[in-house]
């Protein structure tokens, strides 16, 4: 009979202080390489819009005392390229549950290597700022058509380096609008089948001000093409849409809200050199191990 291996699991809800809100993200603790194919089949067992996994580099590391670590993020469809709630979460784990030693980690990804570190109000991640080139609202007449209905449309942008398609709504709309927004996400699919775009980010510009007047920007998140229909709280989305917003408002310090139906929110800060840090809280929700 075949030895069967217990992997240590936990849930974590990413940029939000309370359980029940914000973006579970699953993240798996690896002390030994595990089977290509399984990575896939754990994630779509865990069944949320992120499953990651955190690996030692060399035999001799420690998720206690070591600094580095690989990390991946899968879909219960696909491996992603970066997922910031996912890499939130792990290192919410790292830092919190595992008692790593250190005030920074860096983990290496398919997007570079990313920094997380230990902050008074949450955990700052260092990601890469993603620049959107405009694009003619006429060329996706149809996904918006198809996909969201009659709705007035201020801006479209296309960020090439992460296949996210970024539309923003007449500045007309509340917040109230975006978030009642019932989106075709089997439409969005339909309309757009290219392999261009690969994220629909909807975004409506906020009262400003900082957290205690109100939000600098809203947004919501669809990547059906991924397999996720929407995305409660997306950091790879932000690192898209403060690039934009930072350009529109003139600001480089924002505090964004996603209006989904759970909710989540962030504090942004652009850096030098093509950088973004996101602050965010989370909330540790469910821990185990699982049996493969």
């Amino acid at each position: 009979m075949l030895r069967k291996m217990q992997l240590p699991v936990f849930v974590v809800d990413a940029f939000t202080g309370e359980a029940f809100r914000g973006n579970p993200a699953a993240v798996c603790l690896l002390e030994n390489e595990l089977d290509e194919e399984m990575h896939q089949k754990i994630a779509r067992e865990m069944n949320l819009s992120e499953t990651a996994f955190i690996r030692k580099l060399h035999p001799t590391d420690s998720f206690t005392q070591s600094s580095r670590f690989g990390l991946r993020w899968f879909t219960p469809a696909t491996e992603v390229p970066l997922c910031g709630h996912a890499t939130l979460a792990s290192s919410a784990v790292l830092f919190h549950k595992i008692k790593n030693v250190n005030q920074t980690v860096t983990f290496v990804t398919l997007s570079g290597e990313l920094k997380a570190r230990q902050a008074k109000d949450g955990i700052i991640m260092d990601l890469p700022l993603y620049p959107t080139h405009p694009k003619d609202v006429k060329e996706i007449q149809d996904l918006i058509k198809l996909g969201l209905g009659k709705v007035l449309v201020q801006d479209v942008r296309y960020s090439p380096d992460t296949k996210k398609l970024l539309v923003r709504l007449d500045d007309s709309y509340g917040r109230s609008f975006l978030e009642n927004l019932e989106v075709n996400t089997g439409n969005l699919i339909q309309a757009e089948n290219t392999g261009k775009v690969r994220g629909l980010i909807l975004t409506l510009k906020g009262e400003g001000g900082g957290k205690s007047q109100g939000y600098d920007f809203y947004s919501r998140y669809f990547a059906p093409w991924v397999g996720v229909a929407e995305d409660p709280v997306t950091g790879s989305a932000h690192a898209v849409l403060s690039s934009y917003w930072s350009q529109q408002l003139g600001k480089k310090e924002m505090w964004a809200f996603q209006c989904s139906r759970r909710g989540g929110e962030m504090k942004i800060s652009l850096q030098d050199g093509g950088r973004i840090d996101i602050t965010g809280q989370t909330a540790l929700v469910l821990e185990g191990n699982l049996t493969i």
